[in-house]
């Protein structure tokens, strides 16, 4: 299988992954109203502070969070080159409008939120882009230093 030099990595972040964005979703399917007005948690509200509240939006968002949930989580279970590569750049092309929304919305936040919030978006986009490196014909280490594959070889005629 040509993910097993970075087994762990690429099983680490896809359940990292799975696992974020699958809290979220349960918690906006569960309770729009209570994400909204709560989410991260805390004396912190990030949703609320820009309004109005849509009871329909916050459950698409929930919804497709729950997708790309199954979809890292199938990746992780099964550990299939393009599995891996077809869940990376599914959360990559969720990840980059998402975090390029909340760039331009930095005014309404603290810089110690912005700082959080920022974070954890861009490694939404970073981590998808490893996961296709770790998969890719480099980082398999291809080349020099990776042993010829066996050629069959029939006996020569008489």
């Amino acid at each position: 299988m040509e993910v097993e030099r970075h087994r762990g990595w690429i099983r680490f972040a896809l359940i990292y992954l799975a696992v974020t964005l699958g809290w979220l979703a349960v918690w906006i399917l569960i309770a729009p109203k209570g994400f909204y007005d709560n989410f991260p948690g805390g004396s912190t509200h990030w949703v609320s502070a820009l309004p109005p509240y849509n009871e329909h939006l916050e459950r698409d968002f929930g919804a497709t969070a729950l997708g790309l949930t199954v979809l890292a989580g199938l990746a992780a279970f099964w550990m299939e080159r393009r599995l891996i590569q077809a869940a990376a750049i599914s959360l990559f092309a969720a990840g980059v409008p998402h975090l390029g929304y909340h760039l331009t919305t930095t005014e309404h936040y603290s810089t110690a939120d912005n700082i959080a919030s920022l974070t954890g978006l861009a490694l939404n986009v970073l981590l998808p882009l490893a996961l296709l490196y770790l998969v890719s014909d480099g980082a398999q280490g291809r080349g020099a230093a990776r042993a010829p594959t066996p050629v069959e070889t029939r006996p020569k005629e008489a």
